[in-house]
């Protein structure tokens, strides 16, 4: 499969591989304001940030929105990516996934009005709840800890920061099926150590 990218006013074509190797070229080149480079980086990534904008905001319109901040943000960070330190995509992916948790933390819920405050529950939780969920934080943690720092961060990433398999195997440069074990395994790994805890 091929894909098209604009240089210096041309369209020229290029493989996948060649792509994935371009991204970081692209980048530098946005952050020396180099327009036509920003235009192809568009191109050849907005489908996946936008996808990963949508999965998270559940809301067409709203990642439509949220894919103009990106590449706005993208424009004004571009000059902090650091080729060989950092995954071009999984670079622009944290962009993108950062926004929409910042825009999630926006959503306000809808205004009670004021006759029917009385008769809503506080939503919070109470001191032996709160107390109760502070513990297993800690539990969660300590045991978080008995992996080794990239099962944890494999971890973490997947199942908090919403990471899929195939991201994660870019990210660590590891195959995808050798993730899939990780965090099979490191599943395990936490729930014997949380079931120890709870005894």
């Amino acid at each position: 499969m091929k894909n098209t990218i604009a240089t210096d006013g041309q369209v020229q074509a290029f493989s996948e591989t060649q792509i994935g190797e371009d991204l970081s070229d692209l980048i530098c080149r946005v952050a020396l304001r180099d327009r036509v480079a920003f235009d192809a980086l568009y191109q050849l990534t907005s489908r996946k940030l936008f996808g990963v904008a949508l999965r998270m905001l559940k809301d067409p319109g709203e990642a439509e929105d949220a894919i103009q901040d990106i590449y706005v943000r993208i424009w004004q960070k571009a000059d902090h990516f650091r080729p060989g330190q950092a995954q071009p995509m999984s670079w622009l992916i944290a962009i993108a996934r950062n926004l929409s948790i910042d825009r999630l933390r926006r959503r306000k819920p809808p205004a009670v009005p004021i006759t029917d405050a009385s008769d809503v529950a506080d939503p919070a939780p109470g001191p032996e709840a709160m107390t109760a969920q502070s513990m297993q934080r800690q539990q969660l943690n300590r045991c978080l800890d008995k992996l080794s720092p990239r099962k944890a961060e494999a971890v973490t990433s997947a199942y908090v920061e919403g990471y899929s398999y195939q991201e994660l195997a870019d990210r660590f440069q590891m195959p995808l099926n050798t993730v899939r074990t990780w965090l099979r395994r490191s599943l395990l790994s936490l729930r014997e150590c949380l079931k120890e805890n709870s005894l």
